[in-house]
């Protein structure tokens, strides 16, 4: 029996800082072929306008994939209020703009604490959610209409630093399956006014930081000098 051949970085758990306007499938992409892997998979989508911090699983660790899906997850970002957009971020154009000019520090507290605990959120309709096996973003894409159905999430810690006014800085740490486009969107409108997600980056998950993770160029470089070997 001929020995298989042992693959440097091979079935372990990779931290990566996922760069700006990158999908989460183009990191794996890359990784994979970088690093000659039959298998690698993420665990948690990022969205291409979202940086820092995601789980990529190689070879037998693959299959611990749902166990990191399923971890309380970190996020820091900016919410700009008084605007809105179709996808709840900057990857469509502003289509309608409110007043911000009542909103008050004791309105942000409320709508702030309003957020805590178990909710029922709604999912963004740029989203990728299967309905009727077609993917929810390229329906909305292309004009139709969907149907989706809340779910339940949790948030654990909300917080927010409002000196930059209307543009409002936050740390949330939530449950598996939240949207933060849909947190923003929903922050915007529990004020009487608008929002959307102008900058989002995950920090953590679980345990696990971005602190300590590669740079997609990093890994790639350390993927390239030990297949060399």
């Amino acid at each position: 029996m001929i020995p298989e051949i042992e693959i440097p970085f091979n079935n372990e758990v990779l931290l990566l800082d996922k760069p700006l306007t990158w999908t989460s499938f183009d990191v794996v992409n890359k990784v994979r072929y970088t690093g000659k892997f039959k298998k690698v998979g993420h665990a948690g989508t990022l969205d291409p306008l979202a940086t820092g911090l995601l789980i990529l699983c190689t070879g037998k660790k693959t299959k611990e994939i749902d166990l990191y899906q399923g971890l309380p997850k970190e996020y820091t970002g900016t919410i700009t209020l008084g605007k809105t957009t179709p996808s709840y971020d900057l990857e469509t154009e502003v289509d309608a703009n409110f007043p911000v000019d009542h909103i008050t520090e004791e309105g942000l507290e409320k709508a702030r604490l309003s957020f805590m605990g178990v909710i029922s959120q709604m999912p963004p309709i740029f989203s990728a959610i299967k309905v009727k096996g077609k993917r929810a973003y390229d329906e909305a894409r292309k004009g139709n209409t969907i149907e989706l159905k809340a779910r339940e999430i949790e948030i654990f810690e909300f917080d927010i630093d409002t000196k930059n006014f209307p543009e409002i800085s936050f740390r949330v740490v939530c449950s598996k399956g939240t949207y933060i486009r849909s947190l923003a969107y929903d922050f915007g409108k529990a004020l009487n006014s608008g929002g959307f997600l102008s900058s989002l980056r995950r920090t953590k998950i679980g345990n696990f930081s971005v602190d300590n993770a590669y740079t997609v160029e990093d890994l790639v470089e350390k993927l390239k000098e030990a297949n060399q070997i």
